[in-house]
C-alpha cells in the first residue's frame, strides 16, 4: 500500500510551509498528518542537517547550486529526492492510515509522476495570491517562516514566480486528470495557515 498524500501546491511565500506545520501538529479529518518540506529537506542536505550517507559530494553541490540558481530538480536527478522522501517516510513511522503533506515536491509534472510511484496523490491545496500580495506577504513574513532565507530579494521572488506558473501551475490539470480532488484556496497578505485549515477540515476528502 501507497501512504495517501495532500499536495500543498502555491507560489513562494503564499504560505505552504506554515499550513503543513499546522496540519502536521493538529491532523486533518482524524488523520495524523506529516509534513514533507521538500525545500527544508534540501537545504538541511547542503547544511547537514540530514544524513548525507547515500548520497555523494556531486550530488550535494548539485543540491547546493539549484538552490542558489533557484531552478528545479529535473527528472534525471529525480532519484535525489526520491531518497529524501524515502528516508522522511521511514523516519516519521508513516502508516498506511496516515497523510503525508507533500510542500515543494512534486514541483512539476515529471516529478508528478516519479511522485505517483511512492504515494497516492488524492487531494491538491492551491493556495492562490498574486504576485503583489505574494510580495506583502513575504516583507512582513506573513507566514512566519522566512526568517533566515537568503532567497527573498525582488530578483529571486520574480524568477521564482515565473518559474511557478511555467512548470508548477499545471500540475493541477495533471491530478484532476488521475483523479485527485483540487481545490484552491485565495490567499490575502493577511491570511493565517490556521484559517485555510479550519476550513479544509469541514470539506470532505472526494
Amino acid at each position: 500500500m501507497r501512504p495517501e498524500a495532500l499536495l500543498l501546491v502555491g507560489p513562494t511565500g503564499a504560505g505552504k510551509t506554515p499550513l503543513g506545520e499546522v496540519l502536521s501538529e493538529r491532523g486533518l479529518r482524524g488523520l495524523r498528518c506529516h509534513h514533507f518540506d521538500f525545500g527544508a529537506e534540501l537545504r538541511a542536505l547542503t547544511r547537514g542537517g540530514v544524513s548525507r550517507e547515500g548520497f555523494s559530494d556531486q550530488e550535494v553541490t548539485l543540491v547546493r547550486n539549484l538552490l542558489q540558481e533557484g531552478a528545479l530538480l529535473e527528472d534525471e536527478d529525480f532519484h535525489i529526492a526520491e531518497r529524501l522522501l524515502r528516508a522522511f517516510i521511514e523516519k516519521h513511522g508513516v502508516a498506511d492510515d496516515d497523510l503525508v503533506v507533500l510542500n515543494g515536491m512534486p514541483r512539476h509534472v515529471g516529478q508528478a509522476e516519479a511522485v505517483d510511484r511512492l504515494l497516492t496523490v488524492g487531494e491538491v491545496v492551491i493556495l492562490s495570491c498574486s504576485a503583489e500580495v505574494v510580495c506583502r506577504r513575504i516583507a512582513s513574513d506573513a507566514g512566519g517562516d522566512r526568517g533566515g532565507r537568503d532567497d527573498d530579494c525582488a530578483e529571486r521572488i520574480a524568477g521564482k514566480l515565473e518559474l511557478y506558473r511555467e512548470r508548477t501551475e499545471p500540475l493541477a490539470g495533471h491530478y484532476r486528470a488521475c483523479g485527485a480532488r483540487v481545490r484552491t484556496f485565495e490567499v490575502g497578505a493577511d491570511t493565517r495557515p490556521g484559517e485555510i485549515a479550519q476550513r479544509l477540515e469541514g470539506l470532505d476528502r472526494c
